[in-house]
Parts: C-alpha cells; structure tokens; sequence
C-alpha cells in the first residue's frame, strides 16, 4: 500500500521531478508533487511524496531527513491527513450572534 510522505523546508527552486528523482534511491515513487501559492505560481517551501510501500516510506525517511536537497536541509515524515480548520475570513456564528441589538453585540 502506499504511503505519502510530508517534505518540509525544500528550496523554491526544487522541482517535482527533483523530488521523484531523490526519492527513488529509497524505492520506488508513485508520485511527487511540490504545492505552490495559487497567485504567484512560486513554491511554498514544501511537497508531498507517495512511496510505494510503508517499508520504502520508512526508509526514505532515514535516507533524507534532515538532509539537503537543492542547498536547503529538508523534514521528512509521515504525512497527516488535513484536519478542519476553522474559517479564516473572521466570520464566526459563536462568536458574533445573529439578530438582536447591534449595540449588544460589540
């Protein structure tokens, strides 16, 4: 089964195909992406790997975390899933209440 990889602190100018290409000296990749700002189209500093199997997952950890890639040393580990946040345009039903008196509410 295969295993995702969290890559933290990578340099700007690290590539997807830098990142399968190092990762497969750990075995085999089944895919690298490196996440960029929507706006800009620049790196954000970090990517995900997905490993073929837990075994070359835990080994890619060893090989490369806290090593340099690219001139930046890098954090390799097991990726989380995303949890929920809350909304960040700082509208909040708790906090701000509907209805009544404006006066009340601030």
């Amino acid at each position: 089964m295969a295993k995702k990889l969290f890559v933290g602190g990578i340099s700007y100018e690290t590539t997807e195909a830098t990142l399968k290409e190092t990762f497969s000296q750990a075995g085999t990749v089944e895919s690298a992406n490196v996440i960029t700002d929507k706006m800009s189209g620049r790196s954000k500093g970090f990517g995900f790997v997905e490993m073929s199997s837990e075994e070359e997952a835990q080994k890619a950890i060893e090989m490369f975390n806290g090593k340099e890639i690219d001139g930046k040393n890098v954090t390799v580990n097991e990726a989380k899933p995303l949890e929920a946040r809350p909304r960040r345009d700082g509208f909040n039903r708790e906090d701000r209440g509907f209805g009544g008196n404006r006066r009340d509410r601030w």
